[in-house]
């Protein structure tokens, strides 16, 4: 069985939680609570390199942390 997430054929969004947290995800799937659509849908690659761009630093921000 293949991973979905894994075909560059389909198209995808790229989801931000609000601990600054980056997530790909296919889309036409719903969009669980807490995360908002922040690019695409677009390619695979194109979703990448955004999360590549964009998310710098893997650690939930620092405003993030001190609210939780």
């Amino acid at each position: 069985m293949t991973n979905p997430f894994d075909d560059p054929d389909k198209n995808y969004t790229v989801l931000v939680n609000a601990a600054g947290e980056h997530s790909l995800w296919l889309s036409g799937i719903p969009v669980p609570g807490g995360w908002d659509v922040v690019h695409g849908p677009r390619g695979r690659v194109s979703c990448l390199d955004y999360i590549s761009e964009n998310w710098r630093d893997l650690r939930p921000n620092p405003a993030a942390r001190r609210a939780a």
